[in-house]
């Protein structure tokens, strides 16, 4: 799928990929999409709960050799 921007938040530990997250999808435009890159696996939980509480739309999770890929709308 494409995205319009991409976060590499691999290496970092809970809050700071949705912090990041964030921060990122405050720079687009609605309807973009952005690409996140995790190695915390709690960010699966997180990015979930972020999307739910935010009204942005977790289009997609991916888990590959523990690195962890979300695609998110922008609301």
């Amino acid at each position: 799928m494409n995205f319009d921007k991409e976060l590499d938040a691999r290496g970092l530990n809970c809050p700071l990929p949705i912090l990041r997250t964030k921060k990122s999808l405050g720079e687009l435009a609605s309807g973009q999409i952005l690409k996140v890159s995790s190695t915390d696996p709690g960010s699966v939980k997180d990015m979930q709960a972020f999307a739910n509480q935010t009204g942005n739309e977790l289009l997609s999770t991916a888990e590959n050799n523990g690195e962890f890929i979300f695609l998110m709308r922008k609301h």
